[in-house]
């Protein structure tokens, strides 16, 4: 499904994309969300993520992720959203969906570890896409959690198809998804897609960086 953001920036307490490097100064925020990204929150201290200022939060059984409900997002009551989905934030403008987080649980079969989890999500990108990266990311969580904190990035681009009140078909996109298996098994993804442009790479980041698993 091609989900999509409005044109716009997070504001000011967002972190820096691990592949990338600047001289410029960030705010505690930032930083603490980049921590997130690089070293799993620090030592022990890795409980629950740093969520930017002004984001709501979207609560399931194996996670929780930020959102950015000060930009207009709103969180779909559960009787308006698909069944695949466990929580959702669509942001609506004019009758358009130009934005959607939405995190999905026990979404395929045979899956025991991030990799399992980020093939089967992956594979459901669709054909029209072009994958610009993966990387293993740590996140936030209790230390009892293990290996339910290691987990898998895709980001990717893609093209709006203009079904189920998205944008036009053919509007250039982009997303982003983290994928993994909880402490109970279950499998789980993570998904932010964008009107290509309307997020920035420090913006993806900080929405990887506000995921904590539980």
């Amino acid at each position: 499904m091609t989900e999509t953001m409005s044109t716009r920036t997070w504001g000011a307490r967002r972190p820096r994309r691990r592949r990338t490097t600047t001289g410029a100064a960030v705010t505690a925020a930032a930083v603490a969300t980049a921590a997130v990204l690089l070293t799993g929150c620090g030592d022990g201290d890795a409980d629950k993520a740093s969520v930017p200022e002004g984001w709501g939060t979207l609560e399931t059984g194996s996670l929780s992720v930020g959102y950015p409900k000060s930009e207009g997002y709103a969180e779909q009551p559960s009787a308006e959203r698909a069944k695949a989905n466990a929580a959702v934030a669509l942001k609506e403008e004019d009758g358009i969906r130009t934005g959607m987080v939405s995190v999905q649980l026990d979404f395929a079969t045979g899956v025991r570890d991030a990799a399992g989890a980020a093939a089967a999500a992956g594979a459901g990108i669709g054909l029209n896409s072009t994958r610009k990266a993966t990387d293993d990311v740590r996140l936030a969580g209790p230390e009892d959690a293990g290996e339910a904190r290691e987990a898998r990035r895709i980001d990717y681009d893609f093209t709006s198809d203009g079904q189920e009140d998205t944008p036009n078909r053919g509007t250039p996109m982009t997303g982003v998804l983290v994928a993994g298996v909880d402490s109970k098994g279950v499998p789980f993804v993570v998904r932010l897609n964008a009107v290509k442009d309307a997020v920035d790479a420090d913006d993806l980041d900080a929405f990887v960086g506000s995921i904590t698993v539980k």
